[in-house]
């Protein structure tokens, strides 16, 4: 966890807590919870400890079960959300999501991350697509900078 992100999250995660009990006030059911988890734990969705970090500010109706619980934030929300960040910052190009997670690899690599450590921080299971981010930089597949580039 980075310490530029720490303040923000905490309070994130403060928001979530009263927004979790305002929830259960109002008889809100909880999160939706793994099968098996749900028939050994019947309440474990209801505990904040399973509440979304990132909830939506919305209450919605669960389709296939009829009831209204609280889903996290939609990907499309977080979306136009940095699309308006993009904007504010005057950049005049396509800025994704997903643009988020290749600057995160090549920055790592770039300041000297081993791969294999990248690889699991992205959580890819073959480190071959890892070594894409690679191509950004002026290094071979492994990250490392041959010492005839140095001279």
């Amino acid at each position: 966890m980075p310490d530029a992100c720490r303040e923000a999250l905490q309070k994130q995660i403060e928001f979530v807590k009263q927004l979790h009990f305002k929830d259960r006030r109002e008889g809100i059911n909880g999160v939706e919870v793994p099968y098996a988890l749900d028939r050994r734990e019947p309440n474990a969705g209801k505990s904040l400890a399973w509440k979304w970090v990132f909830p939506s500010l919305r209450i919605s109706t669960d389709p296939r079960i009829l009831i209204q619980r609280r889903h996290h934030v939609h990907p499309s929300v977080f979306a136009k959300h940095v699309k308006k960040a993009v904007e504010r910052a005057g950049i005049n190009k396509k800025v994704t999501a997903h643009v988020f997670r290749h600057s995160f690899a090549t920055h790592l690599l770039e300041s000297g991350t081993d791969i294999r450590t990248v690889q699991e921080l992205l959580g890819h299971n073959d480190v071959r697509t890892t070594q894409i981010y690679t191509h950004v930089l002026n290094r071979n597949p492994s990250g490392t900078l041959s010492p005839l580039d140095k001279l």
